[in-house]
């Protein structure tokens, strides 16, 4: 394990307000040894570290440690999240279950109540917090599939799919999948309204709050929650439009969307959403914004 210089450590402890959470500056520093490990081999440790998302890590820290105030924070602000991800990933079953079957991991109790490493040791701040969540929780959605698909009648000697090497964690299925959202996703956004796309990026782009778009487009902030996923269920559907239009059985389309999302480094979303709806904002919301950013 890369072990950080202290004074380097004790610098972004201060700067990740991990003191909020009362977690203690060790434990902040050996999620900072555990991060610099992932440090490629052509970037400076110090400029690394310093590029991640130091608030998220510290959350995560606090979290792993079973601090209350943490987790109280946790729940409040990413339960929500959670399970607006799980309704976009599974379209079959009870999605509340599969996000709710996360927090055990993130405790880090087993199936039969044993102890475990929380799950929140393996989050590096690379990413925001909120995308790491959707990816694991994508992938423990293909996890499900494939876990039922042990069950189906095994192919017959002679056919071709007996062949077959068993599905690996790098799927060569996901590129071709996030090629195919990617370019059905783009022709939907494109087809929204100027405000409906606002929406879309204030909120998963920028990450603003609903009560922060709200103030914005002058909305209340249930109205914007409404309109977020009335977008989102249109999106969806246009998505599995083009799928099913390039071929894809409605099974193939299910797994299509959980292969993308399992890999969250195969679509940007500030590429899907690029800046420039503003301009249909009033001046008013446009000065709000210029004071957000």
């Amino acid at each position: 394990m890369v072990r950080v210089n202290p004074e380097l450590a004790t610098r972004l402890f201060r700067a990740s307000g991990a003191e909020q959470w009362a977690l203690p500056l060790a434990a902040f520093a050996e999620a900072l040894d555990r991060s610099a490990g992932k440090c490629p081999q052509h970037m400076e440790v110090t400029h690394f570290l310093g590029s991640l998302h130091l608030k998220d890590l510290a959350l995560a820290a606090a979290c792993e440690q079973g601090l209350d105030l943490a987790w109280e924070h946790f729940v409040r602000e990413y339960r929500p999240a959670l399970y607006r991800a799980a309704q976009a990933i599974a379209r079959s079953g009870d999605p509340r279950e599969l996000a709710d079957s996360l927090y055990a991991e993130l405790y880090g109790v087993r199936d039969h109540g044993s102890a475990r490493p929380s799950l929140f040791r393996y989050f590096h701040g690379r990413s925001a917090l909120a995308t790491w969540l959707r990816a694991v929780l994508a992938q423990r959605h293909v996890d499900r599939i494939r876990a039922a698909r042990r069950f189906d009648p095994l192919p017959a000697d002679d056919e071709s799919s007996a062949l077959e090497s068993p599905a690996v964690p790098t799927d060569p299925r996901a590129r071709p999948c996030a090629d195919l959202i990617r370019s059905a996703l783009t022709s939907a956004v494109a087809g929204l309204h100027a405000r409906d796309r606002l929406r879309l990026r204030l909120y998963y782009a920028q990450e603003m709050t609903l009560a922060q778009i709200g103030q914005l487009l002058e909305e209340h902030e249930a109205t914007v929650s409404r309109n977020l996923a009335r977008t989102r269920k249109h999106v969806r559907s246009a998505i599995e439009e083009a799928l099913r239009a390039a071929g894809l059985a409605p099974a193939a389309v299910d797994e299509c969307f959980a292969l993308t999302a399992a890999d969250p480094g195969m679509m940007d979303v500030n590429d899907l959403l690029p800046a420039g709806s503003e301009r249909k904002m009033p001046a008013a919301g446009r000065s709000k914004l210029e004071d957000l950013s």
